[in-house]
């Protein structure tokens, strides 16, 4: 796997383990949401600006982004499409 693959995979997997949409992610980071899809399929090479502001908005360290992935470990899933129901009313 390369290192665009990696940090794709790695944004990827932290996004859905915190129930961001790429849309969430893209508007905390201050980038373009369909930026933040070709940065999880591994097709942008990111800058060092990006990589802050995406772990910036997910509070990780950067370095969290460059973990190498374990060859067996499952793509991880995506989200429900769709918004979330409205509660308390």
């Amino acid at each position: 796997m390369d290192v665009r693959q990696t940090i794709g995979w790695n944004v990827k997997r932290l996004r859905v383990a915190r129930g961001l949409s790429q849309e969430r992610l893209a508007l905390e980071a201050n980038i373009d949401r369909s930026y933040v899809g070709r940065v999880e399929r591994g097709l942008e090479n990111v800058t060092v600006s990006t990589l802050e502001a995406l772990s910036n908005a997910m509070n990780v360290h950067v370095s969290v982004l460059f973990e190498q992935i374990d060859a067996k470990a499952e793509r991880p899933a995506a989200l429900r499409s769709g918004r979330k129901p409205k509660t308390g009313l």
